[in-house]
């Protein structure tokens, strides 16, 4: 993690105005330079607030306490070491992932334990090598099929490592991803993890992220618990220390802890995997988070999230072009939104270009710097390699992304 502060900027980053070329990470952000100052960037920036980021990080461990549930935040939504290591001292059980890549990112910094949110069908000698070089070290995946099962057992065979890889029936919902879609199909898919010699049944698993209404998220977790108590009930868990019941995306995450808290007898863990809690946003997670359901206890979150884009054109009337297009933004759920600027409203998209709509008589002017808010965090961090972290103006860290 040190290391990260002596890399030299250069082109590579295009979030850096040209003048810090050169110099290290470390020698940057030890002048602590204003953003915007000089000329600046030369083109748009995607930034964080440092004081949201603070309160996000409180406001989920201090939630995550009183509700009893722990979190394994999805390293995905930003893949950055500096952000995800903020998590785990603010209290994170481990981190989530969706593929052995970024398990493998993660660990390169030292991170363990690490949940792989998906199914693993290949690359079983990296966690083999892995857990002969640390013991300690503990990867957990999900498994919905006794192919796949197979497959885990296959790979580990041959490649003898200290302990058995934690497995995760998943559960799933018809239409929906993976994971199994029926009880009987993950008492078959569990047995067989016990039968496996290489691997061991952890617990049950699933994301209910696919569903957007309360009531169908709270009928499969109910599945999800009736699937747990199954499985102990026929006794697959008498080998596992401590079982893990883990849900909870980024805007169900309260009602798992109401379903699943209380789900089992013995030692139990309930783990969610909320990622983009830290940033928060302008549109997705704004409309769907416990706190916009207005659940009793909710953690608020502040949008931590700005993309800066100059004002490049002034065409027509009630027109304005932003330098920043679908190269820089998320799209996929929403368009960005004009902040601190009543009125405006993007309309379009680009690769390098926003259409904005504004009131023909505004006196905004070509070069003017215009904050966007985003939605859909997932979508920013992979745009971006470096992302300054700013206390008002000034910077006080610069973020890397490994995509």
């Amino acid at each position: 993690m040190a290391a990260l502060r002596d890399e030299v900027l250069d082109w590579r980053f295009r979030a850096v105005p040209a003048s810090w070329h050169g110099r290290t990470i470390g020698e940057v952000l030890s002048a602590r330079p204003r953003l915007f100052e000089d000329e600046g960037p030369d083109g748009p920036v995607a930034a964080l607030d440092e004081s949201a980021l603070a309160h996000n990080l409180r406001a989920m461990a201090d939630w995550c306490t009183r509700a009893g549930v722990w979190i394994a935040p999805h390293g995905k939504t930003t893949m950055a070491p500096q952000l995800v290591t903020r998590q785990i001292g603010a209290g994170a059980w481990g981190v989530t992932v969706a593929s052995l890549a970024q398990a493998r990112m993660l660990r390169a910094f030292g991170v363990n334990p690490i949940v792989v949110a998906n199914e693993v069908v290949a690359g079983l000698r990296w966690v083999a090598e892995e857990q002969r070089a640390d013991p300690e070290f503990r990867l957990l995946c999900w498994v919905d099929s006794p192919d796949g099962v197979a497959l885990l057992e296959a790979g580990l065979a041959g490649n003898t490592a200290p302990r058995p890889l934690d497995v995760l029936v998943e559960v799933g919902v018809p239409g929906g991803r993976t994971g199994c879609r029926s009880l009987d199909a993950a008492v078959e898919v569990a047995r067989s993890t016990v039968a496996a010699p290489h691997l061991r049944l952890a617990g049950v698993a699933g994301y209910e992220g696919v569903l957007d209404e309360v009531t169908a998220v709270d009928a499969f977790l109910d599945r999800l618990r009736d699937t747990a108590v199954r499985l102990d009930a026929l006794g697959l868990f008498d080998d596992t220390d401590e079982v893990l019941l883990s849900a909870g995306g980024s805007a169900f995450f309260d009602r798992v802890a109401e379903k699943l808290g209380t789900a089992l007898a013995r030692p139990a863990r309930t783990v969610i995997r909320s990622g983009c809690y830290l940033t928060h946003d302008s549109g997705y997670y704004a409309r769907l988070t416990p706190a916009a359901r207005h659940a009793t206890g909710a953690p608020q979150f502040r949008d931590a999230l700005r993309v800066y884009a100059r004002v490049l054109s002034r065409p027509e009337p009630g027109l304005a072009l932003l330098g920043a297009g679908r190269r820089d933004l998320p799209y996929d759920q929403d368009l960005p939104v004009p902040v601190g600027r009543p009125g405006w409203r993007v309309t379009a998209l680009n690769d390098q270009h926003a259409f904005v709509a504004v009131d023909p008589d505004d006196a905004v002017r070509v070069g003017e710097w215009v904050p966007l808010g985003v939605s859909h965090p997932c979508s920013l961090f992979d745009r971006w390699n470096l992302l300054p972290v700013t206390d008002g103006e000034t910077v006080v860290d610069l973020v890397r992304t490994f995509f």
